[in-house]
């Protein structure tokens, strides 16, 4: 796989003058062109390119994030676009071999926008999933507002106020979540699958228990794995065991059926469903729609 992608490669960067000139066409009709790797950062770039600039999603809708190639016309994307977005880490490592071959290309690594936490299990690989700390997601948002600022001044008012009252809807939003955490107590939540929520847990203050690390590519916990998550159910009377997007959630189901508690869905927003996407679903409403789940979850043990 990785030999065909170093072929691929080397035969789009000899049609990347051709690639640029069409890139500088559609610019002129259109505005900046800019490619985003993932869900957050599509989402978060449209917030603030507005009618300014175009933005084009890599992964497609209901796509499994982690395991994702780019096919030639990404990467002929990629080559022509003003501006380049990814997150950086194990998952982009692709990107950085195609910026690596390539110059010319622009481009934003937003894990160095934030503060990395460590991947559980990997003392040298950092967790990819930044934007579920709200914080993070306004630090990436202004990382790049001052981008297209740099590149588009003519249009730097525009996408200034933009980034402001999104950055503001995240301030709230992250306000929200602390609040919900101090008022329900809420100090514990089990995963039955994967979890990708380091960063939201860490911001604040609760401790996680999960199936498996990170998004790890496991798809059966280890014996020992299930007997700790259902005991931790058990002597928490945590009421509820969540799973995450995309997921069959069979582990969560086995937990519940186990202890009799309920199951729930928190999105990490790694990526949507096709119904999501065309539905209109963002970064905000996914994030408010776990607030309310977390609430409803919690609830009882505040009362």
């Amino acid at each position: 796989m990785r030999r065909a992608f170093s072929l691929l490669l080397a035969l789009l960067l000899l049609a990347l003058p051709l690639a640029a000139c069409t890139a500088e066409r559609e610019e002129a009709e259109d505005g900046l062109q800019i490619v985003a790797t993932n869900f957050p950062l599509y989402d978060f770039a449209r917030r603030v390119a507005g009618e300014d600039a175009s933005v084009r999603l890599l992964l497609s809708p209901g796509a499994e994030p982690h395991g994702y190639e780019p096919s030639p016309s990404d990467m002929k994307a990629i080559l022509g676009c003003d501006l380049f977005l990814y997150i950086g880490g194990e998952s982009d490592a692709w990107a950085e071999t195609l910026l690596g071959a390539s110059e010319d290309v622009l481009s934003l690594r937003l894990i160095d926008s934030v503060e990395p936490l460590r991947e559980e299990g990997d003392e040298h690989a950092f967790d990819e999933h930044i934007w579920t700390d709200p914080q993070n997601a306004a630090r990436m948002t202004e990382a790049i507002a001052e981008a297209l600022c740099r590149l588009d001044g003519a249009h730097s008012d525009g996408y200034a106020a933009r980034r402001d009252a999104f950055t503001a809807e995240l301030d709230e939003l992250d306000a929200s979540f602390a609040d919900a955490v101090a008022r329900l107590g809420i100090r514990t939540v089990v995963f039955g699958d994967r979890f990708p929520f380091a960063y939201f847990t860490h911001r604040y203050g609760i401790e996680a228990f999960a199936a498996f690390p990170g998004c790890s590519h496991e798809t059966e916990p280890a014996a020992g794995t299930m007997s700790e998550l259902i005991d931790r159910v058990r002597e928490g009377n945590i009421g509820t065991v969540f799973y995450t997007e995309l997921s069959n959630h069979a582990v969560a189901d086995a937990i519940a059926d186990d202890t009799g508690a309920k199951t729930a869905m928190l999105h990490s927003c790694s990526n949507v469903t096709r119904e999501e996407f065309d539905r209109g679903e963002t970064y905000l409403s996914l994030m408010r729609q776990n607030l309310r789940t977390l609430e409803e979850a919690y609830a009882h043990a505040a009362d």
